[in-house]
């Protein structure tokens, strides 16, 4: 995980300094050393800071990063954040790239631990999903966990979802589960089984066929989901997903549903404003 983080940061420095950081080697003498201080301007779950810390330290080994707050730290506007020391030209060089980072995973976690905390106590799991920035989902899952959240499947590779289109297209749930059976079984593949239903007649021929792990329901209202969960009666894994938001979330986890998946949690967020100040 640690070479695939390095590598994203290192295209991403490439992306930014080009050719070089033309207004920094015009106006900073090449020897002068700096230091400043990472500090924040808004309240919310600090997220990236170790993310941020390597960014400077690819750029230039001679960068000293102090840690004065960590990763899932609340935080407060005057909050200093980190102090940072070395190259002056390397610390303004490494300045936008590490709080685009920082920025947007406290943004995720901030967000990720409003939800968390709305269901405190009901025994359910917040889950993320694939509504993600293309390259960008590793770090955007980290901000999710570090927000107190949990991941859904990293990709299309790790689990099978049985979704509404899939279910169209094969000709039904019980030929949807018979067939994805089959196919771990010819590929001595071990992954988790969830179907997506629409409907309480779905639910029902899922449970009837038995051959997988948890059951979506998607776009269900309360009631729906109360039937459903009393249906399923513990004997699948059960997850909400569809249309939650931070004012219905706490009625679904009542309902007795182990997990709600919530694409808010990566697409729908506002970044924390954080800067970084120069001493002098």
């Amino acid at each position: 995980m640690q070479a695939y983080i390095d590598q994203h940061i290192r295209m991403s420095l490439n992306e930014d300094i080009g050719k070089g950081d033309f207004t920094s080697i015009a106006t900073i003498p090449a020897d002068q050393m700096g230091e400043a201080t990472l500090i924040s301007k808004d309240s919310g779950v600090l997220a990236g800071i170790d993310i941020a810390q390597r960014v400077f330290l690819l750029l230039d080994g001679q960068i000293d990063f102090l840690h004065l707050k960590n990763e899932g730290d609340q935080i407060e506007p005057g909050d200093n954040l980190a102090i940072i020391k070395g190259p002056a030209r390397s610390i303004l060089t490494a300045e936008r790239l590490a709080l685009n980072y920082l920025q947007r995973m406290s943004g995720i976690a901030t967000k990720t631990r409003e939800y968390v905390d709305a269901i405190k106590g009901t025994g359910a799991k917040v889950l993320d999903t694939r509504k993600t920035t293309p390259n960008l989902r590793l770090l955007e899952k980290i901000a999710v966990n570090i927000g107190g959240g949990h991941n859904h499947r990293f990709g299309l590779f790790d689990m099978i979802l049985i979704k509404d289109n899939h279910i169209d297209y094969c000709g039904g749930v019980d030929k949807a589960l018979n067939q994805v059976d089959n196919f771990l079984k010819q590929n001595n593949l071990d992954l988790l089984v969830e179907i997506e239903t629409r409907n309480i007649e779905e639910i029902k021929a899922a449970i009837s066929n038995g051959k997988c792990r948890r059951i979506m329901l998607d776009n269900f209202d309360l009631e729906q989901t109360k039937e459903a969960v009393e249906l399923i009666d513990g004997k699948f894994e059960t997850e909400s997903s569809g249309g939650i938001t931070l004012e219905n979330i706490r009625g679904y986890a009542e309902c007795g549903v182990s997990f709600i998946s919530v694409g808010a949690l990566t697409h729908h967020i506002r970044s924390l404003d954080l800067s970084l100040n120069a001493e002098i």
